[in-house]
């Protein structure tokens, strides 16, 4: 499938962007030349079956969310954030926002 000149300004208008027309030709050549790498990518074995986002049982596993399966921080959380309410980080509220209170909930 290859990209025409009418293509990039349809798209251009979709997405309500400004295009010069002196570009456009250069643009058809760029989104050619992609497509044709991807051409080639398509082409190539690996070893592996394509799959399909909306096939059937390729759901992706979540896990529980458990507070006991948290990882471990480097450092402790009190270094960088020692206040928190309610389960977020207070910090101090910046000096343009001085005068409507002490901290941010």
């Amino acid at each position: 499938m290859a990209v025409s000149d009418r293509d990039v300004l349809h798209i251009a208008a979709l997405a309500r962007l400004g295009v010069d027309p002196a570009r456009v030709p250069s643009l058809v050549s760029e989104l050619n030349g992609i497509l044709g790498h991807m051409g080639v990518l398509e082409s190539v074995e690996s070893g592996r079956g394509t799959w399909d986002v909306g096939e059937s049982g390729s759901e992706t596993l979540m896990r529980s969310d458990r507070e006991d399966a948290s990882v471990p921080l480097a450092i402790p959380r009190e270094t960088f954030a020692p206040e928190m309410r309610d389960g977020f980080f207070l910090v101090p509220r910046l000096a343009t926002h001085e005068g409507e209170g002490e901290r941010s909930p």
